[in-house]
């Protein structure tokens, strides 16, 4: 009953089974578009003169690359690889702390803050990885799936689907009852574990906050099944753990300042096709600096209001947020709350990196730059207002 119930529930969203990837490669070593999106990064000369030998070599090396990958653990092994360089090359240190505190036999609801589309997922992964624990389910909304070869990509990494495109209040309903139910078996009956993110989209403006509807899917398929449950009960059964994730730099920093400032001055923002592959390109190739990954305590309490949960989460991803010389220096500059400064850690190499970073940045995108950097010494003093 468990086999059919994934099989056939969940089809539509659930990551690849281990029986699929073969084909699922081969799909990938033939998709032009996928092959053309390599060369344009690994072979960018050769893609420009002659795109039909790039893609022929490219679709030859991954090909190279992936034989005898006939699983999702063994493809995961192989990320593996490319994770340690990209951390190597783009990184000046990557530390975790608070994992060795949860029990490696346990699922976990990772809920996390987010800044970077694929990286939050992939440092959780990595950490576990390294760790000899299983890796999760990471949930990606359907709006980032633009291309056949995404949708490939990601759901051999794992990923499940969040429908964010449904049309009308009940297919959106039923749409997100699917999803809780998804995630509820994960956790209680498969007994592994998902990454979630604690809030639609990234937060561009570097303010973390819960959102409680995010609480409430979540909640949805214990409490259909059970209707004397309490919300505490839904919450406990999930082994919920929020994970704070701080990037000294942010390669998208400024493509986020620029959607922040048309928002304020037009109203609105148009995406061009695309962007967000773009954006997930920029944010693994570009320099991050340092990186901390902290994960909390699993929420135990008896809640009575998802308000209650966001809380909480919000408690604990605030405090366990580690702020780098960037953010302070970027608070300094931004001449906000100079009692909640701390530049113990600041060396002049510090200065001179973060001042170079800055003089790139158009002066009408300024503050909308800084604050990315400063929100989150701000929001954990509670500095910043609920919208």
């Amino acid at each position: 009953m468990t086999d059919q119930l994934s099989q056939e529930t969940f089809e539509n969203i659930r990551p690849y089974h281990d029986d699929e990837v073969a084909d699922v490669l081969a799909r990938l070593a033939h998709n032009n578009e996928f092959l053309d999106a390599i060369t344009r990064y690994r072979l960018p000369r050769m893609a420009r003169y002659a795109p039909w030998l790039a893609r022929f070599l490219a679709g030859h090396a991954l090909s190279r690359q992936m034989r005898g990958v006939n699983s999702v653990a063994t493809f995961q092994d192989r990320i593996a690889v490319y994770m340690r360089h990209m951390i190597a090359k783009t990184t000046d240190a990557f530390e975790v702390e608070g994992l060795d505190k949860l029990d490696p036999n346990q699922a976990y609801l990772f809920i996390g803050n987010h800044r970077d589309i694929a990286l939050d997922p992939a440092f959780v992964n990595f950490a576990l990885y390294q760790a000899g624990r299983n890796t999760v389910r990471i949930a990606i909304g359907d709006n980032l799936l633009q291309k056949p070869y995404v949708t490939d990509l990601m759901r051999l990494n794992k990923s499940f689907i969040v429908p964010r495109s449904a049309k009308g209040k009940r297919a959106m309903l039923a749409a997100y009852q699917a999803l809780s139910r998804y995630i509820r078996h994960s956790i209680t009956v498969d007994n592994h574990s998902v990454w979630l993110a604690q809030r639609e989209g990234r937060a561009k403006d570097g303010i973390d906050r819960a959102d409680p509807a995010i609480i409430k899917m979540l909640t949805m398929a214990r409490r259909q099944q059970d209707k004397d449950a309490s919300l505490g009960d839904a919450i406990r059964e999930l082994h919920m753990v929020p994970v704070s994730i701080s990037y000294e730099y942010d390669p998208c920093d400024l493509q986020k300042a620029r959607e922040l400032y048309a928002v304020h001055t037009q109203g609105r923002y148009e995406k061009a096709d695309f962007e967000d592959i773009r954006s997930i390109v920029a944010g693994i190739t570009g320099a991050k600096g340092r990186i901390k990954l902290t994960f909390g305590t699993p929420l135990s309490a008896d809640f009575e209001t998802p308000d209650q949960v966001a809380e909480e989460i919000d408690r604990q991803v605030l405090g366990g947020y580690h702020t780098f010389p960037s953010h302070e220096l970027a608070l300094e500059t931004s001449g906000q709350a100079p009692e909640l400064l701390d530049m113990s850690e600041v060396q002049s190499a510090d200065r001179e990196r973060f001042q170079a970073r800055l003089d790139d940045v158009p002066s009408e995108l300024r503050d909308w730059w800084l604050a990315q950097y400063a929100n989150p010494i701000l929001n954990r003093a509670g500095r910043i207002k609920e919208e």
